[in-house]
């Protein structure tokens, strides 16, 4: 990554699609910096950026305890820039991004900061891909982020407390093409694995939050949610026009099958829903050819 450009996120009046990769600091409607990395699409380089993949780039959001640096993430987005321009970037509390976690509440925040900031960038289409947590926030920011949403002075500040349709004065360009969930849960609190109740030690005991700050490279916050944030399977339903891909492996330890199913039941039948056999959890199990294929998917073909 040393060859990367640095930067702070300007938005253009007249956007160029960007063909060198850089690394850029961006800061969220609620002033948290979060680090991000563009990579330009390896395919098709220098043909005048007519085509669907030229246009397009895929917004990846990690799972929890992961950052863009990881080498899950790094190879994801090698395979994703085969086909599209790559964005990554680290959510809060994660790699050397700002904050705390709020393992999926206000970081639909730093989604949309990311997927505004490749739009600066020239590209048309957007693409978010989600692992884990990260696969509850992009569903959750395509709800909540659309071209129909309406200005309201401080609602970007608290998009993440209500349930409904918010906008504010990043809600315009941070809308979304097409959304990919890959191992996200359906609904909050779930314990029912014992990788879920480890986890919630993790998020909801001091000790805990020591453990995932020392142990996983993790800041946590230390307050519950007031009130609880939009569930991913009440969000569903809002992303429509916009296609909905559900990702899920029948041998995921986290989430069992009832979870991608009732997402993709949420959505009316405006879904895809992709069980992959022999498939775990989340960006660590997906494998190239799974990558392909969702990067396929991405951009039309």
């Amino acid at each position: 990554m040393s060859s990367l450009s640095e930067g702070r996120f300007v938005s253009s009046s007249v956007p160029l699609i960007t063909r060198t990769p850089h690394r850029a600091t961006l800061l969220t409607d609620d002033g948290v910096p979060v680090e991000a990395v563009y990579e330009p699409c390896t395919a098709g380089a220098g043909s005048g950026g007519d085509g669907v993949g030229e246009q397009t780039a895929i917004v990846v959001a990690h799972g929890f305890t992961g950052a863009l640096d990881r080498p899950a993430v790094r190879r994801a987005a090698g395979v994703f820039s085969q086909r599209a321009a790559v964005v990554t970037f680290s959510f809060r509390g994660h790699g050397k991004s700002g904050g705390k976690s709020t393992v999926g509440d206000r970081e639909v925040l730093d989604l949309a900061a990311a997927v505004a900031w490749a739009r600066s960038l020239g590209h048309r289409r957007i693409v978010t891909v989600g692992f884990s947590m990260g696969g509850s926030v992009v569903l959750r920011q395509a709800a909540l982020y659309t071209k129909e949403s309406v200005a309201n002075e401080g609602a970007v500040r608290g998009v993440v407390k209500s349930a409904g349709r918010v906008g504010g004065t990043g809600a315009g360009p941070a809308h979304v093409d097409g959304v990919i969930s890959v191992s996200s849960p359906a609904r909050w609190y779930y314990r029912g694995t014992a990788s879920m109740r480890r986890l919630h030690w993790v998020v909801t005991r001091p000790t805990g939050r020591l453990v995932g700050r020392y142990g996983l490279g993790t800041r946590i916050h230390d307050e519950d949610w007031d009130p609880v944030p939009l569930s991913p399977v009440e969000a569903v339903p809002l992303i429509a026009p916009a296609p909905l891909l559900v990702v899920h492996g029948d041998r995921d330890p986290y989430f069992p099958l009832d979870h991608p199913r009732m997402l993709a039941d949420a959505a009316g039948g405006a879904a895809e829903l992709w069980l992959e056999r022999g498939m775990g959890h989340a960006e660590n199990a997906a494998d190239e050819a799974l990558l392909g294929r969702m990067a396929a998917w991405a951009v039309g073909g």
